[in-house]
């Protein structure tokens, strides 16, 4: 599997690594510092709002500052509209959009000027390829990617108008070679959409004009660029890392 991270070296950057589950988070922290950056990992719920708070202020505090953000959490599952259960709808938006939201609601106070961190920056919202096309069963999960896309959009306009000095944009991946690909594409055959891996493998790679899937590190990339110099003049944008899947 490939990872996530950039192959280069990261020397002299900082990081502030959060998760839910505190061994993947410092896992990630540990890779980060190998790679020579200066990381520390925390524990964060990004559907609470006091979390975020927190998470923000210890990154100026400890880290010196706050310029870029990215929102990547995300939870996904599948079923056909008539057996989406309700409370799972819901907590899929909380996390998928309601974290965003939060993200860059407690971000933007941050980074504007006379915030605590108050130089400006780049936030990078984590959407889909699902957030610009429908997908069968996948009513959720669209729903939520769809909505941190304009609220991208929103963001970026209204941070651009009054001068904040921050950029706000989306990536939107297709499957990516990840335990969460693997389990998209496991759950077309538990619905009885495909009959085995392959078949649903081979259906889905028809659908992209690169025959490939996406890389991990092609998302990270993206965010990269998004959150450096390279990309100032870029804002309200949704990049599609999907090998020209929405393109056709």
């Amino acid at each position: 599997m490939d990872s996530a991270l950039p192959q280069f070296r990261l020397d002299g950057k900082v990081a502030l690594v959060t998760d839910v589950r505190e061994k993947e988070v410092e896992a990630t922290a540990d890779r980060l510092r190998a790679l020579g950056a200066k990381a520390e990992a925390r524990v964060h719920d990004v559907t609470d709002e006091a979390s975020w708070n927190s998470v923000v202020d210890a990154t100026i505090a400890g880290l010196g500052g706050l310029e870029v953000l990215v929102n990547n959490a995300g939870v996904e599952r599948m079923a056909f509209i008539t057996e989406c259960d309700v409370e799972e709808y819901r907590w899929i938006q909380d996390v998928n959009s309601t974290g965003t939201f939060l993200g860059c609601k407690v971000g933007v106070r941050a980074m504007r000027p006379g915030g605590a961190a108050g130089r400006g920056g780049s936030i990078v919202n984590l959407s889909s390829a699902a957030g610009l096309i429908g997908v069968t069963a996948l009513h959720a999960y669209s729903a939520s990617k769809g909505a941190v896309r304009l609220l991208t959009k929103t963001v970026a306009v209204e941070c651009a108008q009054l001068q904040t000095g921050i950029r706000c944009n989306s990536i939107h991946p297709s499957v990516v070679e990840s335990d969460m690909g693997d389990h998209f594409l496991q759950n077309f055959i538990d619905l009885g959409l495909t009959p085995d891996l392959e078949t649903t493998k081979a259906a889905f790679l028809a659908q992209v004009p690169m025959g490939e899937w996406a890389r991990p590190s092609d998302v990270g990339n993206a965010a990269l660029f998004l959150a450096g110099d390279a990309s100032r003049f870029i804002t309200g944008a949704e990049i599609p890392v999907d090998g020209g899947f929405t393109a056709t």
